[in-house]
């Protein structure tokens, strides 16, 4: 019996050492690069990679930044969104790995990339709000937390993705093991410009308890949530009020 338990305890510890090693195989899963039917490619230089951004360059002050989810092409997103908001210039960001862009994803990059992004479009623009699905929400928060973001939109958000990963592999120490964590929930009283999130109903990725639990976090008046009924992680783009609901927020104050 003690030989059986040192041997699945071995098995164990093997199980976790594998899991360290590969986790952000499980995080990111990049896109290939894709040219957009709307906006032009526009390459930036960041620290330790080069980011493909699209582009769609609209007259005016405004501007909205967008990090979509972990296997997400922006380039098939962007043609929707620049149609919904038709008023702003829009820059969608390939993360590094994804859509062209060089250098391998982390917290670390995603979160130093949004505010390079950032900082590079406030040289035009001096009303800049942030679209944000899923993984994008976790350097979106961070983002939304050291700049003046003018408005932020969340779509399936997490409060921790430290806790979306208990979830997923409820038998495994992630809390010792995740390297990225995206711990979202410590960035959002933080934030102090107009936040909509919108919750899937039926979400089995991110389960809708972290994100009511997000919009928890943020300080009184600051977040507005929408649970679209019906909605699961990979199909709330398909409620009927999705695009027209974001649009609405980013205009609101206009």
């Amino acid at each position: 019996m003690l030989k059986l338990a040192l041997g699945l305890l071995a098995v164990y510890a093997l199980v976790c050492l594998l899991v360290y090693w590969r986790q952000r195989a499980f995080i990111y899963h990049p896109t290939p690069a894709l040219d957009s039917r709307v906006g032009e490619p526009v390459s930036l230089p960041v620290a330790g990679a080069v980011l493909r951004l699209i582009v769609v360059k609209r007259p005016g002050p405004a501007a909205v930044l967008y990090f979509g989810g972990n296997a997400e092409s922006v380039a098939v997103s962007a043609e929707d969104f620049a149609a919904a908001v038709p008023d702003r210039t829009w820059v969608f960001v390939n993360y590094r790995g994804y859509g062209g862009s060089t250098g391998r994803p982390s917290e670390a990059a995603l979160v130093s990339d949004a505010l390079a992004v950032f900082d590079w479009l406030r040289q035009q623009h001096g009303d800049i709000s942030v679209v944000a699905r899923s993984l994008g929400s976790g350097p979106a928060v961070q983002l939304a937390a050291a700049r003046p973001v003018h408005r932020l939109v969340l779509v399936s958000p997490y409060d921790s993705l430290v806790n979306v990963g208990r979830d997923a592999l409820p038998w495994l120490p992630v809390a010792w093991l995740q390297k990225d964590r995206f711990e979202s929930r410590r960035y959002a009283p933080g934030i102090a410009c107009p936040t909509l999130v919108l919750i899937a109903e039926h979400d089995g990725v991110i389960a809708p308890l972290h994100s009511r639990r997000l919009v928890g976090a943020f300080q009184p008046g600051v977040v507005s949530a929408i649970e679209v009924p019906g909605a699961e992680h990979n199909d709330i783009q398909l409620w009927p009020r999705y695009y027209a609901a974001i649009a609405a927020h980013l205009r609101a104050g206009d």
